[in-house]
């Protein structure tokens, strides 16, 4: 080496641990680090292993739960369709359940049984799949325990009002068409839900009814209704006759479009339902489609009025019977006659006027 590039050499600063970057590792550090990894891995391979097919196992075990839950609850709705289709047989069978409402009763059923199947099957899974993973589930459940009892609590009228649509459903008190009287409102159903069952009411104004409120529920849709009807007829008519004129308009109506339809029995006298000393009542009844008791009423009075009327057979409550107008009195007649002393110039009223007493003099 030559002298100048010596002394170059000299005065250059040697480099310091601090101001230098980053070593750079070696080979034989990253072949050392590759042993650690592929070694920790070796040792861990087999919980992994275990992990992964523990979930997979729990995961395949809830799929096939849930499918076999949901296909048995199709079959039991299947079987409750069914069963109520052994009644068709009947006069009336056919109507107390008829194909629509059982579709609509079972679509209602079966989707609110495999939604709770199905909430309870991956749920269980889920808490399962958490508990492989070493994860403590007591504070997880201790919160949730207190955030249903608040909840329950907090929302107890909208658990209320789920449960009873739930058990309505179940047991078929009433569907869409229906008319029914729930207490606090009356009318025809439009819609059912599991909280709120709507109802269009006489005026056609629509009611939301809670259905934890209703505490009673009259279906006048379901089976059959009954039409009565009293007619009121003087006590000197003749009964036989009466009979035979209403038996008469019942076998004419009973063959007649669309009344043939709507009544599902023959139209009954039952006889007198009261006898009053200026009227009597017969009671007329018949067995009718649901909903359709009104229709009859009207039409059945409509019959029987003319009918009578064509037959004269008064009834109690027709137009008054003229009286002769009595004969006009004087309104002078129950006067007094006028006093002779009201008169102060007639001579009873001068001799009781009494003497004026004649002046002294002195």
């Amino acid at each position: 080496m030559s002298l100048s590039a010596a002394l170059l050499a000299a005065a250059e600063p040697s480099p310091s641990p601090s101001v230098t970057g980053p070593t750079v590792p070696t080979l034989q550090d990253a072949q050392e680090r590759a042993t650690n990894a592929a070694s920790w891995v070796e040792e861990n391979w087999s919980t992994w292993l275990a992990i992964g097919l523990r979930v997979l196992l729990i995961v395949v075990i809830a799929a096939v739960l849930r499918v076999m839950v949901r296909r048995a609850i199709t079959k039991l709705i299947d079987r409750m369709n069914r069963t109520a289709q052994a009644v068709d047989g009947t006069a009336i069978g056919g109507l107390l359940v008829n194909v629509e409402r059982r579709r609509q009763r079972s679509q209602a059923i079966g989707s609110v049984l495999r939604s709770v199947a199905s909430f309870l099957i991956m749920g269980t899974a889920a808490l399962m799949i958490l508990s492989t993973f070493d994860i403590n589930l007591a504070p997880l459940l201790a919160s949730a325990g207190v955030a249903g009892v608040a909840i329950g609590f907090g929302a107890r009228n909208l658990v209320t009002d789920f449960l009873s649509g739930v058990f309505m459903i179940l047991e078929d008190q009433y569907g869409v068409g229906d008319q029914i009287d729930a207490g606090v409102a009356s009318g025809e159903v439009i819609e059912v839900g599991l909280r709120v069952t709507k109802l269009r009411g006489d005026n056609g104004e629509i009611w939301y009814v809670r259905n934890g409120e209703v505490k009673r529920i009259g279906n006048l849709s379901q089976g059959w209704s009954t039409a009565g009807v009293d007619v009121t007829v003087r006590p000197t008519e003749d009964l036989d006759r009466v009979k035979a004129v209403i038996s008469d308009v019942a076998e004419r109506m009973s063959k007649e479009e669309p009344w043939n339809e709507m009544l599902w029995g023959p139209i009954e006298v039952l006889g007198l339902d009261s006898v009053l000393l200026e009227s009597m009542v017969v009671r007329v009844t018949a067995k009718t489609m649901p909903g359709k008791s009104l229709t009859v009423e009207r039409e059945l009075r409509w019959r029987i009025k003319r009918a009578f009327d064509a037959a004269d057979i008064q009834m109690v409550g027709g137009p008054p019977v003229p009286v002769d107008d009595a004969v006009a009195t004087d309104p002078t007649a129950g006067m007094a006659a006028p006093s002779a002393y009201a008169n102060a110039t007639s001579p009873q009223s001068q001799a009781a006027t009494p003497l004026t007493p004649p002046s002294v003099t002195k």
